[in-house]
């Protein structure tokens, strides 16, 4: 397999969307909290200027607050260097607490010092450098209660994608990130214009922060040369990086929603697209006033606002 572009466009796609996300997370969390965690299991000099230029506009927020980030690479020793280069270029705020450190062999995650029950992100990105995060470490630190973890890994670490086997083993994968817990697991494919693929996970336990996520990842740049796919999509059809996607694949998998739950509710519906498919759940509503005026549903009411309440059942 052909070495990894660190500046193609897989990692295009992933730098904005760790901006877009980090963004959002750094300022909510500690609002609620008092200290968070950053974690970076793979970096570079590159993730970690992407993470401290995004972190270097809260100087406000954290000159009352506490965000340790900890950068984890191969070579310690040699990262130290790389980041010292970009503490060069980005200011730091006062209030975070940057470590570097040696990541363990064998996928394991290094050891964070941080308060119990406090935020903690992971970014797990080994850019098929070498293998991935192991899935029980990763799942050992969502059973936290308050962690979240963006895990980008080679879909030829899980088996050949072509093989017929390949969507049981994503959600094998999918599943055992999810433990014993509550976390919430969505996946997509980020498949570039010559076929390249990589499957990136987001677990979290919000419902609230998922969304937070997929806006993240439907609102990137649309002309990086990436398109998504959903690995539970039988069809395996590229949709292209858009605020409205095309709802095809999305129409497809709500008619195998209801055809094996029997009628939901719109609200129903909504939260099924959220946690079990790449779509938002504010694409639902615009599907399923398609698949109402096809007749490939009925709804109830029959006239009026589609409405939460909304019941949803396919046509006998």
């Amino acid at each position: 397999m052909a070495a990894p572009d660190q500046h193609g466009p897989h990692a295009t796609v992933k730098r904005e969307l760790l901006v877009r996300y980090l963004d959002s997370w750094v300022p909510a969390v500690l609002h609620g909290s008092r200290r968070a965690t950053y974690l970076d299991g793979y970096a570079t000099g590159d993730s970690a200027e992407t993470a401290l230029g995004v972190v270097a506009e809260f100087t406000d927020l954290l000159a009352r607050r506490t965000l340790s980030v900890v950068l984890a690479g191969a070579d310690a020793t040699a990262l130290t260097v790389d980041v010292a280069g970009v503490r060069g270029r980005v200011p730091t705020p006062a209030g975070v607490a940057l470590q570097i450190v040696p990541r363990p062999a064998g996928g394991e995650l290094p050891p964070i010092a941080a308060p119990a029950n406090a935020p903690l992100l992971a970014y797990l990105d080994p850019a098929a450098r070498e293998p991935g995060p192991d899935v029980t470490a990763v799942a050992g630190l969502l059973a936290g209660g308050r962690a979240e973890a963006l895990v980008v890994l080679d879909p030829h670490s899980l088996g050949d994608p072509a093989d017929a086997g390949h969507p049981d083993r994503v959600e094998r994968h999918r599943e055992a990130l999810r433990g014993t817990t509550d976390v919430l697991v969505t996946c997509v494919e980020l498949v570039s214009g010559d076929g390249r693929a990589e499957l990136m996970f987001f677990a979290t336990p919000s419902a609230a922060r998922l969304e937070v996520f997929k806006d993240a990842l439907w609102a990137v740049d649309e002309y990086a040369g990436v398109r998504y796919r959903d690995p539970r999509d039988p069809g395996r059809a590229l949709l292209d990086i858009s605020l409205s996607p095309h709802p095809g694949p999305l129409r497809r998998a709500l008619l195998r929603h209801l055809g094996a739950a029997g009628a939901r509710t719109v609200a129903d519906l909504r939260r099924y697209a959220l946690t079990e498919t790449v779509y938002r759940a504010a694409d639902v509503v615009r599907a399923l006033t398609a698949m109402v005026a096809s007749g490939a549903v009925r709804r109830e009411p029959a006239k009026g606002r589609l409405t939460a309440e909304a019941l949803i059942s396919v046509r006998g």
